[in-house]
């Protein structure tokens, strides 16, 4: 039988990989509901028109003309707005992917979340800033939750769920990015372009900084305590430049299990789409007579200050991570906009989560959406603030 799928995030970069898939798989295997983009409106309308989609929405409606020229007498419903993306992604599918980047995420996957179908999670944020308030709403709604990020798929993949007991701990690798052996007064002046350039996984820009930084392994690490139900004390991050091992686990009888493959996102994401059985990908299979070096080595957090933040937010609960997530996309983009040293960025996160620290806004923890989405706008205009200031 043909599997429903909906991508919410169809243009951006996991979202054009889940396509990929689609278009190679076997005719009739998926059968495109919905897709949504953000503003990429022409490239939305052709992706809409190549896999037949029923609907589309458009998160930013400036464009939304171009999108409706494109489609013209194709009977494709077309929405728009945040709430144009909730409406699609409440639409009836067996499987949807959750790939929208950052805090606006949160809602649709929510909404996709109560069909109880399989949820294939690209946003790190829906776990990062809702925390128990996103995975309660999987437990009541039946749905399956399937980690699409490559460390989390590759704990998904090794886990012993029948004894969670016998886990000791969960390993992140982590690249180290661009800047893994750059004396840190060399940091003081990097530019966006150089921490663009990230030597293993060609991403967005948003997630080419957090990889820089090293953000990207924080809010990781926070979605995997969520995930897999692990405390702070039993996740570890080890850098591994190669990219070859995506993560380990760790059980009490000395044993640990990793899942190994080339750095290649559509490996995780077949294995969400296809779950529980398997599928082709076209990735660059594992040569192990060239593999001639693995190497690990301890994270330094002097260089990578957003290990320390985010394990701390963690610790502290509440709404710390959502604030520490909001101050970092704030701190990114103005990052980007050669608003904001490189540096500036975590500098600007721990500003952002004392300030939060003074409001008493931190321990509370967050018990609906629009509750995460106001502390959200809070951490954002308390950055900006710390920035302009």
């Amino acid at each position: 039988m043909s599997r429903k799928i909906s991508i919410l995030g169809a243009t951006g970069s996991i979202g054009l990989s889940t396509l990929d898939l689609v278009r190679r798989a076997a005719p009739g295997a998926f059968d495109v509901v919905a897709l949504t983009a953000n503003s990429s409106a022409e490239q939305l309308g052709d992706l809409a028109l190549e896999f037949g989609a029923s609907i589309v929405a458009l998160a930013d409606p400036a464009n939304v003309k171009v999108l409706e020229a494109k489609l013209t007498g194709s009977g494709i419903e077309i929405v728009t707005g945040p709430e144009g993306v909730i409406e699609a992604a409440n639409r009836s599918a067996d499987f949807c992917m959750a790939a929208i980047v950052g805090a606006a995420g949160l809602a649709p996957t929510l909404k996709a979340v109560e069909q109880g179908a399989h949820l294939g999670l690209a946003n790190k944020e829906c776990l990062v800033c809702a925390g128990s308030l996103f995975t309660d709403a999987v437990k009541k709604s039946g749905a399956t939750l399937l980690p699409v990020d490559s460390e989390h798929n590759a704990i998904f993949q090794v886990l012993e769920t029948r004894q969670p007991e016998a886990v000791r701990r969960i390993i992140l690798t982590a690249s180290g990015g661009p800047f893994r052996t750059t004396p840190y007064e060399t940091l003081k002046t990097v530019t966006r372009e150089d921490a663009l350039n990230h030597p293993v996984w060609s991403m967005g820009a948003k997630i080419s900084i957090d990889s820089a930084t090293l953000f990207n392994k924080g809010l990781e690490l926070i979605e995997a305590s969520y995930l897999f139900d692990r405390s702070s004390a039993q996740i570890d991050i080890i850098i591994h430049p190669q990219s070859v091992v995506h993560s380990m686990v760790e059980y009490i009888d000395g044993s640990v299990l990793a899942q190994l493959g080339s750095p290649d996102m559509r490996t995780p994401i077949a294995y969400a789409l296809a779950w529980p059985d398997r599928m082709n990908a076209p990735v660059e299979r594992l040569d192990f007579a060239k593999t001639t070096k693995l190497e690990f080595e301890a994270p330094d957090e002097t260089r990578f200050p957003a290990l320390r933040l985010s394990r701390a937010a963690l610790e502290t609960g509440g709404h710390a991570p959502n604030i520490m997530n909001a101050a970092n996309e704030i701190a990114v983009e103005a990052f980007l906009d050669n608003r904001l040293s490189y540096l500036g960025i975590a500098q600007t996160v721990e500003a952002t989560l004392i300030a939060a620290e003074s409001a008493q806004t931190l321990s509370h923890s967050p018990d609906s959406v629009a509750n995460v989405i106001e502390i959200d706008a809070l951490a954002r205009r308390l950055a900006r603030e710390i920035i302009a200031s």
